[in-house]
């Protein structure tokens, strides 16, 4: 009975959040335009109805007994101008950073940007496409210049259920070239669920928990004479190790 209740909360869940895309794009977006002329002011007002329809959608599941989560360390969140790296275990964390972090941005893919329910919310949003490497660089600098924080998951996919995380180089590239400390976010949902190619209507058989531990900023140091291929090579194996045993952590203290 407690699953089927589920199932019907994460229908109903998703409906409103596609509801809200939509109404956002169609809707608020346009008015949001034709109303506040200044381009930034436009994208601080999006961020900032995005960040509270994240909270709604995530009060939402909570309530309809969908979802449980902790967020470990969030005073952390709370400062301007962050560069957080995160790892992506399912379709809804980002969901959950961009909720509790004030003024974030974040890289989504080019399909997200085109797709009818989240085109008008990351237009509105100013939010980064993966467009080019170098486009995705600098205008990474150019946020976290003007105080936006900035969210990265550099798996480059959502990270296998029990499997090992495994970053790529653009959240290191984007630390090093605009020597910003990294805070890390290590992110644990059990039991996995919306990972990837898996539909939202495959309901695991007890309640989803999520758990956030953010933690303490990581300094950018390296040889100012070391390329910067392997200084930031080098920082990926610093992350992917930080990730891993603080994974491997709070998978014992869910178990312990």
């Amino acid at each position: 009975m407690d699953r089927a209740w589920r199932g019907v909360g994460t229908a109903l869940s998703f409906s409103v959040f596609g509801l809200g895309g939509v109404l956002i794009g169609l809707v608020i977006a346009p008015l949001i335009r034709l109303t506040v002329r200044d381009r930034e002011q436009r994208q601080r007002l999006g961020r900032r109805l995005i960040q509270r329809s994240f909270a709604g959608f995530i009060a939402l599941m909570k309530a309809l007994g969908v979802i449980e989560y902790r967020i470990d360390h969030l005073e952390r969140l709370r400062r301007p101008g962050l560069l957080v790296i995160a790892n992506h275990p399912t379709l809804i964390d980002t969901i959950f950073l961009i909720a509790h972090i004030d003024d974030a941005t974040c890289i989504v893919k080019g399909a997200l940007a085109r797709n009818p329910v989240t085109r008008g919310p990351i237009r509105l949003a100013g939010y980064i496409t993966n467009a080019s490497p170098e486009e995705v660089i600098d205008s990474a600098a150019a946020r976290l210049r003007a105080g936006q924080s900035l969210v990265i998951f550099p798996e480059g996919t959502r990270t296998p259920p029990g499997g090992v995380i495994r970053l790529r180089r653009g959240g290191a590239n984007i630390a090093l070239r605009t020597n910003t400390a990294i805070t890390p976010v290590v992110i644990d949902c059990q039991p996995p669920t919306l990972n990837k190619h898996e539909p939202w209507y495959r309901i695991p058989a007890r309640r989803v928990r999520l758990r956030l531990s953010v933690s303490s900023d990581l300094p950018v140091i390296c040889a100012p004479t070391l390329p910067s291929g392997l200084a930031a090579r080098a920082l990926t194996a610093q992350l992917n190790e930080h990730f891993n045993n603080e994974l491997e952590r709070l998978r014992y203290d869910a178990y312990a």
